[in-house]
């Protein structure tokens, strides 16, 4: 299995540079948002929905897409509301609603619920990516912190996991796991300042750390969070369109809870 998602990782990774670097931002947009498609059609299958809702709800996700793209694609310091209020909502559900839903174990039923959900996790997630390739170094490297916090936690569960972290949500998840991450994340930050340099204010000092750090949590807290979904619906994976890895939603878990809280304080503060 490794070897497969090592594989998978070695296909794909260079490709979504590529993307990155050199599509225009159109074309960027599309690319984002045909994995967000893939993801809503996980989820509505995590949901429990038959195969015309998941259709629907596809193009719901593809609208409200459509619609963020042509009100909301501008500098979001220029006064527009459209990114601060799509960011503040994915904030505040992982700060607050999240950890609830976490904590008390819901199982929730209702499709409303669910569908307003699996758009707050999708729709900044989106806004986040198209936004930051003007800047694809910078993207690169707030990502990165999510990547290398998964492959840290993964090898030392698997290598040390003894304590579970959360034992009725993801049984495989340990805090040995979590304090590989901490580490590993820590070295990449490190890192970053000696062999990155002119890296914006926010991201350097004692606040670049606890940022590396903030991130690094809401990404776990997104794998979690996933991790509960899936359990819900009783499957291990969201789908299989990356051998190795599970589909969609389990690749961008980390990133649904992490990339649009960061980038809404870096671009607000």
């Amino acid at each position: 299995m490794l070897k497969t998602r090592v594989l998978t990782v070695a296909i794909l990774l260079p490709l979504f540079i590529v993307a990155l670097f050199y599509f225009p931002v159109t074309v960027w947009a599309l690319f984002v948002a045909l994995l967000a498609l893939i993801a809503a059609w996980e989820w509505g299958g995590l949901a429990g929905w038959g195969a015309m809702a998941r259709m629907a709800y596809v193009g719901l996700i593809a609208g409200c897409g459509v619609l963020l793209w042509q009100f909301g694609y501008v500098d979001p310091r220029s006064g527009d509301m459209v990114y601060p209020v799509v960011l503040g909502v994915s904030l505040i559900f992982w700060m607050v609603l999240a950890p609830l839903w976490l904590a008390r174990n819901w199982r929730i039923q209702s499709s409303v619920v669910l569908a307003v959900t699996g758009a707050i996790l999708l729709l900044p997630l989106w806004l986040a990516l198209v936004w930051w390739q003007q800047k694809p170094m910078l993207l690169l490297m707030l990502m990165s912190i999510a990547w290398v916090s998964d492959t840290a936690a993964y090898l030392c569960g698997r290598r040390w996991g003894r304590r579970k972290l959360a034992v009725t949500i993801s049984p495989g998840k340990t805090w040995e796991g979590v304090f590989g991450a901490v580490v590993a994340v820590s070295a990449y930050y490190f890192i970053l300042q000696v062999t990155a340099p002119g890296l914006p204010v926010l991201l350097q000092g004692i606040a670049g750390f606890g940022l590396f750090l903030f991130s690094m949590v809401l990404g776990i807290e997104g794998d979690l969070f996933e991790s509960w979904i899936k359990r819900t619906a009783g499957v291990k994976d969201s789908g299989s369109i990356f051998p190795g890895h599970g589909g969609a939603l389990d690749r961008i878990d980390a990133l649904t809870a992490s990339m649009p809280p960061v980038t809404l304080l870096l671009l607000m503060l």
